[in-house]
């Protein structure tokens, strides 16, 4: 003796339901707009940015990456603490404890390599591959947002995380600069003293040129981010490309041909320090990061439009 099959109860569907089938099979639910979208539906409104600010802010690799900036400068002075203070050369390192304006410039310069290169390609090399990699990329276009809108909310996002975290290790620095060094002149290579004040806008101007300059990296680490499905791929080629072109730019033998290096300008701030600012460099390393970052982008954007999403 078989058994009979056994069926399920079909599910009980309530009014409103009711009511939105009956639309849907005589073709009059939820009227077109003239972009075709359904009624209601406004693209712009989609992901916005207060809310990836805040699923972002809510990661883990967030908060330990701004907290390291925090953590840094005391790091650097416990070690002019702990280390043989009693160097009066002419670098950097020699002239940090001289004044809080020092040890800032100290901080930024020991930064600009490779740590800020590193955040800025974290922030925004995570954006798109992070959403593959967990295989929610597909749902939140679906929701629908559209691809441009996405990359774009993303990356005024990874944008404002990385002035953020290149402000705030500024900041710290120069609170713990002056509480433990104090409110000296800013002191140069070359010798010159630039008074407190003055030396404060310098530091702003050169800042300010820091992230214009990383704007390069950005852009690159951006399309690599919609390039991979792996995150660690796309920070990681993004800091690999800044380390060649470090090295590239140590050749002599290239002669001028290191001009067009990403990273040939990239100190260039330093014009800025002293007592009459040189913007020569800053204006070449500044058109020099926007075109980078400008040709990476499109490319993003081009590559974006084009990906067949299936993870």
């Amino acid at each position: 003796m078989t058994d009979e099959p056994q069926f399920s109860e079909p599910p009980k569907v309530g009014k409103l339901d009711t009511t939105e089938t009956a639309l849907v099979l005589s073709g009059r639910s939820h009227p077109a707009q003239p972009d075709g979208g359904i009624e209601g539906y406004r693209a712009r409104r989609t992901l916005p940015v207060r809310v990836e600010l805040a699923r972002q802010l809510r990661r883990r690799r967030t908060r330990l990456t701004l907290g390291f900036l925090v953590v840094l400068p005391v790091l650097l002075l416990l070690s002019f603490e702990i280390g043989d203070a009693g160097g009066r050369g002419r670098t950097l390192a020699d002239m940090a404890t001289q004044s809080g304006l020092n040890f800032t410039v100290f901080t930024l310069f020991v930064s600009t390599g490779f740590l800020l290169v590193v955040v800025v390609a974290l922030f925004f090399g995570d954006t798109v591959a992070s959403e593959s990699s967990w295989s929610s990329l597909k749902y939140l276009l679906a929701a629908p947002v559209p691809r441009v809108r996405l990359l774009r909310q993303k990356a005024i996002v990874a944008g404002m995380l990385s002035v953020f975290g290149l402000v705030l290790l500024t900041a710290i620095s120069l609170g713990v600069g002056v509480l433990w060094y104090g409110t000296g002149n800013l002191v140069t290579i070359t010798g010159e003293a630039v008074p407190f004040p003055a030396g404060l806008v310098s530091l702003a101007a050169a800042t300010a040129y820091l992230a214009v300059h990383l704007t390069w990296i950005a852009g690159l680490a951006l399309l690599l981010s919609v390039s991979t499905d792996a995150p660690l791929g796309a920070v990681g080629g993004a800091v690999v490309v800044s380390i060649l072109s470090e090295i590239l730019d140590q050749i002599n033998a290239l002669g001028s041909l290191r001009s067009y290096l990403p990273t040939h300008y990239s100190t260039a701030y330093a014009d800025l320090l002293g007592a009459e600012a040189d913007w020569t460099d800053v204006a070449h390393g500044t058109f020099s990061a926007l075109a980078y970052a400008m040709v990476f982008t499109v490319l993003a954007i081009w590559r974006f439009q084009r990906k067949d999403i299936t993870s």
